[in-house]
């Protein structure tokens, strides 16, 4: 019979990805067949599955931990930000339309359906399936019609583990504050704890581990100490500014506001001839930059404007008077044009605006999204 567990978080950025890649991995090296799963993601970082959709960057990391393909059953749900208040709406890999952040509250519950549709053919498939929820279930604002986290565990009935994160600090308040604020309900779905990211000596905390058993009554699974190489994973929420690198050959990248898909450029911030550095808003691109990247963006015209308001145009255009070399990558690239038409309102509000001019492409952008997966070859090695 399959089973689950969930990773629940007090917060965002307590290392439930990464303590779900880990599980995988440890239950893959057993023997085990397994795959991970999110039932909701909100992510501008996303990866391409074999079945031509898009999941979040997590769990494709997740599926590779797991030694299987990516497939859009991990996470059903992908919320991809395209403003502050709106985001594009992805089920089961595809684009379904665009979703106001006070109208996705009312209708989430309505994704229950293909959620449990994608979580029992996982199920049907593994003999573990290993859930990673979003954000922290104590916020509790958001619980009626919750699909991330305890409304999935209670449907779906798994039992969570809670994960807090002693780095930050507070890690006590964080995991017995959860239980505080959380209705009986839902702390019966949590059955143990985990401390995540412990800086020296575990024994240490010892102390701090019996005091949260005493407030909460619920059993330690230990500590898991700092895990230094994880700089080296795909991040999901927040780009890295400070990628430094002290190499000769210097790179620079505008941090655009709804900058996509950053950790496309991870391997650059690996090689030892590169200094990689993202440009955050209100600093002018560096001079002595050999070559700037567009990156992609999640809302191409909206960021052509940001990019022209941080002058970063005027910028771009003396980099190339000095022999500078420029490369876009999706809509960085089609920043890079003449043109940018959205006819159909598909990022905002309907509109045409003229592009950075440096090549002769026209972009028109169309409801239907072509996602596959490509292959290619070293021309020096093959």
């Amino acid at each position: 019979m399959t089973k689950a567990v969930m990773i629940q978080g007090t917060g965002s950025d307590v290392g439930k990805s990464l303590l779900v890649a880990g599980l995988c991995r440890a239950a893959a090296n057993r023997g085990l067949s397994v795959a991970p799963f999110k039932p909701q993601n909100m992510s501008n970082n996303a990866a391409v599955t074999a079945d031509g959709g898009e999941i979040g960057r997590a769990q494709a990391l997740q599926a590779l931990a797991c030694r299987i393909a990516p497939h859009t059953d991990m996470n059903p749900v992908l919320l991809k930000p395209e403003s502050e208040t709106g985001a594009q709406v992805i089920v089961q890999g595809k684009r379904v339309g665009t979703q106001a952040a006070r109208d996705f509250g009312k209708k989430k519950q309505s994704l229950i359906g293909p959620v449990l549709e994608s979580f029992e053919r996982l199920k049907a498939q593994y003999d573990l399936v290993l859930v990673e929820g979003a954000g922290s279930p104590a916020e509790i604002n958001l619980r009626r019609g919750d699909i991330a986290n305890m409304g999935f565990a209670e449907v779906a009935h798994v039992p969570v583990i809670l994960a807090g994160d002693i780095n930050k600090g507070g890690v006590i308040a964080q995991i017995v504050g959860t239980q505080a604020v959380l209705p009986p309900e839902d702390t019966a779905h949590i059955k143990a704890f985990i401390v995540n990211k412990f800086r020296g000596d575990v024994r240490l905390f010892d102390d701090g581990l019996s005091a949260i058993e005493a407030f909460t009554g619920w059993p330690s699974m230990g500590v898991v100490p700092w895990f230094f190489e994880a700089c080296r994973l795909p991040a999901e929420d927040a780009p890295e500014l400070g990628l430094g690198g002290d190499g000769k050959l210097k790179i620079a990248v505008p941090l655009l506001s709804r900058i996509a898909n950053f950790d496309d450029f991870d391997p650059l911030a690996s090689e030892p001839d590169v200094s990689l550095v993202m440009v955050p808003p209100g600093q002018p691109l560096p001079a002595d930059a050999t070559l700037v990247i567009l990156p992609g963006s999640k809302s191409t015209i909206a960021d052509l404007a940001f990019l022209r308001a941080q002058g970063w145009d005027i910028d771009l255009a003396a980099h190339i008077r000095r022999g500078g070399h420029v490369l876009g990558i999706c809509g960085g690239y089609q920043m890079l044009g003449r043109e940018i038409a959205d006819p159909e309102g598909l990022e905002g509000a309907a509109s045409a605006v003229a592009g950075l001019g440096l090549l002769d492409v026209v972009t028109v952008m169309r409801p239907e999204k072509r996602v596959q997966l490509t292959q290619a070859a070293d021309r020096l090695t093959g």
